[in-house]
């Protein structure tokens, strides 16, 4: 972002009658000037003018250290004579479209805070629902040789069955069919179970997800759906 100040000239004043604070030195002439600054986004002139006087002749600018009361005086006067800036602060095009961008951020943000939440499914209700005995789950179980190590584990897709709850302790059986690749859903038996279970413990439950983890560590339960 290009960013550009400057002092632009309002008005310029001789006067023969202010005494130079340096004695030998001759005329002087005053200078109002106006500060400019101008960026991508917008150009801005600022709300009062200054002064500064000149020495006519080495073309210095007199520090203001030096200025006698009668320059002052006639510095102030000149002040409140001084056109007025043609604005104080003005938007470039690109401005614009930045201050629309950010209202329009900014609106979103609001909205997004205060719009009612989207109704929740029935998939994601009936996943939110606590595990009872009965309840029938398609997913996949992995089971390690060694707690925390993947290699070798024995993967299986398909269905599972809550057989039993003993406080935290579920006890859940597979399907008779399982697959070691994923399937769909449908193209699998959810009415067949094994004789024995698996005890897990629940680890984790959203409105797509539960996770089961064993005691050992060692297998882990998914489940993505479950059976309306």
């Amino acid at each position: 972002m290009f960013f550009i100040l400057d002092k632009i000239e309002q008005a310029s004043y001789h006067s023969d009658r202010l005494q130079h604070p340096e004695a030998h030195k001759g005329a002087m002439v005053l200078y109002l000037y106006r500060n400019y600054m101008r960026t991508a986004i917008c150009k801005v002139y600022s709300k009062k003018p200054y002064g500064e006087f000149w020495d006519q002749e080495s073309k210095k600018k007199i520090a203001r250290r030096h200025w006698t009361k009668e320059m002052q005086d006639f510095c102030a006067q000149k002040l409140q004579e001084a056109p007025a800036a043609p604005f104080i602060f003005r938007f470039t095009l690109l401005g614009w479209l930045f201050l629309l961008l950010v209202i329009a951020t900014f609106g979103l943000i609001v909205y997004d805070g205060v719009k009612p939440p989207l109704p929740k499914t029935a998939a994601w209700t009936a996943m939110e629902a606590k595990p009872q005995v009965g309840d029938v789950y398609f997913g996949h179980f992995e089971t390690y040789k060694e707690a925390g190590t993947a290699l070798g584990a024995k993967i299986g897709f398909g269905w599972f069955k809550v057989e039993a709850i003993d406080g935290a302790l579920y006890t859940i059986v597979k399907s008779k069919e399982m697959t070691k690749v994923w399937r769909p859903k449908a193209e699998l038996d959810s009415v067949n179970f094994e004789d024995r279970g698996m005890d897990l413990h629940l680890l984790e439950q959203t409105g797509y997800t539960i996770r089961f983890k064993s005691p050992d560590q060692r297998t882990e339960l998914y489940i993505t759906d479950k059976k309306q």
